[in-house]
């Protein structure tokens, strides 16, 4: 994943290195943290840099302001172990990227990759022998927030907020043009930079496995399919003959860096693709509660104008935020998920742990049921469905995604772009979500199926018939 950068010229001339297309020149920078993306993020109805937060690391803070929680130093690992306790991110997440796209730079390299550790609401960075833990928290309302902890001890440690370094990169076309996270494969050299001249890829669900993991460390089975993982590009002229088998299955990386550095040696394979639904699926998440709430609001200083109704919706103010609820419903069904050839299996525990997480309805079925042999998931929803970000979606967008939700998994939607979806699957998931959602409009309960018992509701454990 792509952190933040500390310093603006830095930052500018260590993209500029990694070949992004999307750089904002320097002079413009102050502009560009302003109002970064296309989007008035800093202004009214969103207020980015000024509204109140209430994302994990902001609720942290404050139980460490109170007393009420203290972090514990190690000396290998500074805040690391403490912090990742605190915040519930499990290690068995560890992903480790040895490309140099932080702000550490100096200090990754495919010797010290940077360590990242995350949960369903937050992503940490860690680099061995580095300056600062780095921080990507989301807020319900306000998505990606941006923060450094020192790794040198002290009496009363503090998540330091650093929008205004980190937007110049996590507000771009990767990121949707809001603040966000995405992951980035390149062709590395053997120092950790980007081959000159040569391609990268933005990662998500629909990426190619053999386009992914460009300049990380990945470990696990995956039958004969390959990757870009585990290796770097010798002759800076042969870039696009990559040999994607020889770091093909690999298991155990201490030959390649000291893993004792590391809280562990694994890079999970799972983890890794986990990873790249998540990263967009929360980027969907908050264009859809930007754009809505600047519809809303842009909308009411017109009805206002008007003498119409407050709350009246124009075709025009529908629309704008129709057409991110929809990439966020498509995106929620998988339905441009790329297709996987055979078993995948992680080697650090994290499928077992994360399928532990997941909501279960009678038949003991979870939106974090893995499949690992054609797809990520058993039942292709999201489980960020279940998010506080998602939850706080503005109620008109809200709607639209529940109504589409409904339309596709009853089959009321036929088209191709959901013919991934069976018959049996769409029906799954409409039971697991009715058992394990809360919240859904009341148009939902006719969908529930009925127990065998008389005048009793059936939570999901009963046959639902759809058309």
């Amino acid at each position: 994943m792509k952190f933040f950068s500390k310093n603006h010229r830095l930052v500018l001339l260590l993209l500029s290195s990694l070949g992004a297309a999307w750089i904002i020149p320097y002079a413009h920078s102050q502009i560009a943290v302003q109002n970064q993306g296309y989007l008035p993020y800093s202004d009214e109805p969103i207020n980015y840099r000024s509204r109140a937060l209430n994302d994990p690391v902001t609720r942290l803070q404050k139980q460490i302001d109170q007393g009420e929680i203290q972090l514990k130093y190690d000396p290998r690992f500074g805040y690391l172990q403490s912090v990742l306790e605190n915040l519930r991110i499990p290690v068995s997440s560890q992903t480790l990227v040895f490309s140099k796209t932080s702000f550490q730079y100096k200090k990754i390299s495919p010797q010290t990759p940077r360590a990242l550790y995350f949960n369903d609401e937050v992503y940490v960075g860690f680099v061995h022998d580095g300056k600062a833990l780095e921080v990507i928290s989301f807020d319900p309302m306000q998505g990606a927030i941006f923060y450094l902890l020192d790794v040198h001890e002290a009496q009363h440690p503090v998540f330091q907020r650093a929008e205004l370094d980190c937007t110049q990169c996590h507000i771009a076309p990767a990121t949707r043009n809001v603040p966000g996270v995405f992951l980035r494969s390149i062709f590395p050299t053997s120092t950790g930079t980007l081959v000159f001249r040569s391609p990268s890829f933005i990662t998500g669900q629909e990426s190619p496995i053999k386009d992914r993991w460009g300049g990380w460390y990945v470990t696990g089975t995956h039958c004969n399919q390959t990757h870009m993982g585990n290796m770097v590009v010798p002759d800076m002229q042969t870039a696009d003959q990559l040999d994607r088998s020889a770091g093909a299955n690999v298991v155990d990386l201490s030959g390649r860096f000291d893993t004792s550095n590391y809280l562990t040696g694994h890079s999970d394979i799972v983890a890794q693709l986990v990873l790249a639904h998540q990263t967009q699926m929360h980027n969907l998440i908050t264009i859809t509660n930007y754009e809505t709430r600047l519809a809303l609001y842009d909308e009411a200083a017109r009805n206002k104008a008007a003498n119409l109704p407050a709350d009246a919706l124009s075709d025009t103010a529908r629309e704008k935020y129709q057409r991110p609820a929809e990439q966020l419903l498509r995106f929620l069904l998988f339905t441009n998920e790329a297709p996987m050839d055979g078993a995948i299996q992680g080697t650090s525990g994290f499928t077992e742990e994360f399928s532990a997480r997941g909501l279960r309805d009678r038949q003991g079925r979870s939106l974090r049921d893995f499949d690992l042999h054609t797809r990520i998931f058993k039942y292709p929803c999201s489980y960020l469905i279940y998010s506080e970000d998602f939850d706080s979606l503005p109620s008109p967008a809200k709607e639209y995604v529940y109504r589409r939700l409904v339309e596709v998994l009853t089959g009321q939607d036929t088209s191709p772009d959901f013919a991934k979806l069976t018959k049996q699957g769409r029906q799954a998931i409409l039971e697991i979500l009715l058992a394990t959602k809360p919240g859904f409009p009341d148009r939902w309960k006719k969908y529930r199926g009925r127990e065998q018992t008389p005048n009793h509701l059936s939570d999901a454990g009963s046959v639902l018939e759809l058309p």
